[in-house]
């Protein structure tokens, strides 16, 4: 049996993947921040401040990751860390004034992004695309 690309998912989901990074990439490249970062930016607009494992959750990277994306952003002056008044072993991130209004622009370029990326498609197969992705990702918690 031959492998072709054309019949293997994982070479098609890994080139799937690629091209969606660098297409939100290219959109949030005006920003001088990273897709993940504009991710991040977008997270904590929507709920701002979050703990840190809280953020780690919602974005699905572990901590060693998720430090170094933190480190490099508050250096970015985009967000700061401060302690949980509820939890003295665990920090809130918080979003600057700078990371809130790039957070809001983010976050319009992220909604701007998904309707261009799936703009080739009709509305019933961005709904399908989306649901078997779900159900492809939920592997992961049956196993």
């Amino acid at each position: 049996m031959k492998l072709k690309a054309d019949n293997c998912i994982f070479f098609q989901l890994a080139k799937a993947s690629q091209l969606g990074s660098r297409f939100l990439g290219q959109k949030v490249a005006g920003l001088s921040i990273t897709p993940v970062q504009a991710l991040i930016l977008g997270f904590l607009n929507d709920e701002d401040p979050v703990t840190s494992s809280e953020l780690g959750k919602r974005i699905e990277l572990d901590s060693a990751t998720l430090t170094g994306l933190i480190d490099r952003m508050e250096a970015a002056q985009l967000i700061e860390r401060r302690a949980n008044p509820a939890d003295r072993r665990s920090i809130h991130i918080h979003l600057t004034e700078r990371g809130s209004a790039m957070g809001a622009e983010a976050v319009r370029l992220i909604v701007e992004a998904n309707r261009e990326f799936l703009g080739k498609l009709t509305k019933s197969e961005q709904r399908q695309l989306r649901t078997l992705i779900r159900k492809l990702r939920d592997r992961e918690n049956q196993d």
